[in-house]
């Protein structure tokens, strides 16, 4: 199952994240896509991702057979202040050409001449966009119209902020990824905002950013009634009120459950009541 942002790039529904993976990321990719991902999210950005060693797994998958065009690579630009002192860039040169640099730097790790999506880590402030922004949006802007990556995005984003960034960019992003929060309506503003762009909303942290969902009654209950796990729940909630799901997890078992979540179909009255569950 794909989805399509409305430059009408495929997307899979269902992406593998790698934050947080360290060493055991090469033989995390590799689980992942045994298990069915055909989808990985990383980023340049060494305090949380290692860029290469996903690049090592997808030097072995070519290898097995799992070429470059069955997989959908996404990675980000990430700002010096979201970097520690190992930039993947010279952090004393302009940003278009930081940018330009983190780039070619990703291709190198991945093994690749071309990315599937091209992220904007997060803006450099909390609110608005200052001309940082602009210029970095610029950059990836550029990088799009060059055909070096087919989709471009924006993560950790407001909707005060993807609201501007829709209003003034020569190319709005396609695809926006955000921490989503069962407490705020599962970030229901800028769902909304993705919607009516026709930009793809990628939800993360869908699992650990919401525990008090797991213990809510109803929700454990729905869960029963379907025979489905509580993660599977999430998963598939997400999808159907038009989300694309990261999972993270390291366990290969996880794994497939979270991709059978679409085998279940949630009644409207059930995706209402977990929608609504902080209300």
């Amino acid at each position: 199952m794909t989805l399509a942002a409305y430059n009408q790039v495929p997307i899979p529904s269902f992406m593998y994240g790698t934050a947080w993976k360290k060493e055991a990321t090469t033989a995390l990719v590799l689980q992942a896509v045994e298990a069915g991902f055909t989808a990985i999210d990383t980023a340049n950005q060494l305090i949380h991702y290692d860029e290469a060693r996903v690049g090592e797994a997808l030097l072995t998958l070519t290898k097995q057979g799992v070429t470059r065009d069955k997989l959908f690579l996404q990675t980000k630009f990430t700002s010096a202040n979201g970097q520690d002192h190992r930039t993947p860039y010279d952090a004393a040169a302009d940003l278009t050409t930081q940018v330009k640099q983190s780039f070619d730097s990703s291709l190198t790790h991945l093994h690749t001449d071309y990315l599937d999506s091209y992220v904007l880590h997060g803006p450099y402030y909390r609110r608005g966009l200052a001309a940082e922004d602009w210029e970095v949006w610029a950059a990836i802007e550029q990088l799009y119209e060059s055909k070096k990556t087919k989709m471009i995005g924006v993560s950790n984003v407001s909707a005060e902020q993807l609201t501007l960034l829709c209003a003034k960019a020569k190319h709005r992003p396609m695809v926006v990824q955000n921490r989503c929060y069962a407490a705020l309506g599962w970030d229901r503003e800028v769902r909304e905002i993705c919607r009516a762009h026709g930009i793809v909303y990628q939800g993360f942290s869908l699992l650990t950013a919401n525990r008090d969902v797991f213990v809510d009654p109803d929700v454990r209950a729905i869960a029963a009634r379907y025979g489905m796990g509580l993660a599977q729940l999430v998963f598939r909630f997400a999808m159907q009120i038009g989300m694309l799901p990261l999972t993270g997890t390291t366990n290969p078992q996880h794994m497939k459950e979270d991709l059978e979540a679409d085998q279940f179909t949630l009644a409207p009255e059930d995706l209402q009541r977990i929608e609504n569950i902080s209300l």
